[in-house]
């Protein structure tokens, strides 16, 4: 709790929202997606954005804690799983951070159409992990005005594209004519046949729509939380649905889908999209350095937004005796600092690490390549530590209403356990797809993604073992305690 009160208003929580879960640089591999994007996304906003954002806006006010996902599953199935979500939600956050660092760089050298030395890529990056490891030393009452900014930005950057791409159709149709109604069914591949791999998507548009849980954490800085909490995710869940829907469109319509980068895809549909629109060289020129300007910010904006929910998370966990006792440390605004510092260590050893790799062996391009390196496995991480939270809900729903003026869902026993267990089936088919994109061809597989693979298992035995060590040793403390008595 900070010493001083800091008012978080209503619009500000909004804004927060949006631009915690609103993600700009993942609007293009989704875009690649295809024409059966469309009907992904109708699916995943029925089936996991809606459930998600519902449970969230209940589970942060019936169960009101800065350690939000922890306190939740803590409550349900007690400290061991609490702590293994708590392990997966930061171990994805360097990562993440990391993969951000890398793809500043890659849209710097898109920008100028530059190629840089290794020296020019290590400070850029560690200068950017630098900025968000300090932004991370303040409340998110504190900082709204970054969040502000980043959401408005991304309003802009993707509301700007989204204006091309009708003006496009109506001038010049669309650059991905539809060639059959097969085009729209996901899962179908380009022969007509069944595409397993198409599975894989889901974990790119569920990457899209996390972070509702981040709310949760921010009330002790709100005024009227039990109000706030809930009409900032579902204000800001409307707001997201249309932004991420609208680009999208605009994508599909004003640029070929083959053409459409994965890493600097931003840049790329604006270029294309302002070509298409009869734009001059220069007029795209000058957009693309202002766009991609823009764009960088709201890198920074996307990590100061959710930075005071994940330390929150951890720092409860360390007060709880399942992480290090120091990273429960917070300064004097209440801000847990030692694990925002380790975090930002972490993520520089990673960045220079990957950077190395990719100018000493460029011959290997699954590593060279880090950005996709590193996202991944922060995508894989951030999606096993939302499995508990699905079944977590059904439990938690089912002991009643705990708070009198708290959100509340109204549901009897059946709506209960679909809002809990279609999520959770479709995280788990996500990961499974994200790890095996080649399901009848197992070599294959491991050939493409044995990094990944390797990654995730030993990400996994590591949580265990620190999950087990911290168990005995808050037990033996807990039995030191009763022998005193």
């Amino acid at each position: 709790m900070p010493k001083k009160k800091y008012k978080f208003r209503l619009f500000s929580a909004v804004l927060a929202t949006v631009c915690i879960i609103l993600v700009a640089d993942a609007v293009a591999p989704t875009a690649a997606i295809g024409h059966s994007m469309y009907i992904w996304w109708a699916i995943m906003l029925i089936g996991f954005f809606v459930p998600y954002a519902l449970i969230s806006a209940e589970l942060g006010t019936q169960y009101p804690s800065e350690g939000g996902m922890y306190t939740w599953i803590k409550k349900a199935f007690g400290k061991k799983w609490a702590a293994r979500v708590a392990w997966f939600y930061w171990v994805n956050y360097p990562l993440w951070i990391a993969s951000l660092a890398d793809l500043i760089t890659s849209l710097l050298m898109t920008m100028f159409g530059v190629e840089m030395e290794m020296w020019m890529v290590l400070a850029i990056q560690i200068a950017y992990i630098a900025i968000v490891t300090v932004l991370g030393m303040l409340r998110i009452s504190q900082s709204d005005w970054v969040s502000n900014i980043g959401a408005i930005i991304k309003f802009a950057i993707l509301g700007g594209i989204g204006f091309l791409g009708f003006y496009i159709l109506f001038t010049s149709g669309t650059a991905n004519p539809v060639e059959s109604w097969q085009d729209f069914v996901p899962l179908i591949g380009a022969d007509g046949g069944f595409d397993w791999a198409g599975l894989s998507f889901v974990s790119l548009i569920i990457f899209n729509m996390l972070g509702f849980e981040v709310v949760g954490t921010f009330y002790d800085d709100m005024d009227k939380p039990k109000k706030q909490i809930p009409q900032a995710i579902i204000l800001g869940g409307i707001l997201i649905a249309i932004f991420y829907i609208l680009p999208s469109f605009a994508l599909g319509v004003g640029t070929e889908f083959s053409e459409i980068a994965t890493d600097t895809g931003l840049l790329n549909a604006w270029q294309i999209l302002l070509a298409n629109a009869g734009a001059s060289a220069g007029l795209i020129e000058a957009v693309i350095i202002t766009v991609g300007g823009l764009f960088i910010v709201t890198l920074i904006s996307n990590v100061s937004s959710w930075n005071f929910g994940v330390y929150s998370v951890i720092a409860y966990a360390a007060e709880d005796g399942m992480f290090p006792k120091s990273w429960r440390r917070r300064n004097k605004d209440g801000v847990p600092y030692v694990v925002g510092i380790w975090t930002g260590i972490i993520a520089a050893i990673l960045a220079v690490a990957g950077i190395i790799i990719a100018y000493v062996f460029p011959e290997m391009e699954e590593l060279s390549n880090m950005f996709w390196a590193f996202f991944s496995l922060s995508l894989v991480c951030l999606l096993l530590s939302y499995i508990p939270m699905f079944a977590a809900f059904i439990k938690l729903h089912k002991k009643g209403q705990q708070v009198k003026n708290g959100y509340w869902l109204k549901i009897g026993p059946v709506l209960r356990w679909l809002m809990g267990v279609v999520p959770l089936i479709l995280l788990l088919v996500s990961l499974f797809f994200t790890l095996v994109i080649y399901p009848d061809d197992l070599a294959l597989t491991w050939e493409e993604n044995n990094v990944l693979i390797v990654s995730t298992i030993v990400c996994i035995v590591i949580g265990e073992v620190m999950v087990l060590n911290m168990s005995r040793k808050d037990y033996q403390k807990k039995a030191l305690k009763a022998g005193r008595r």
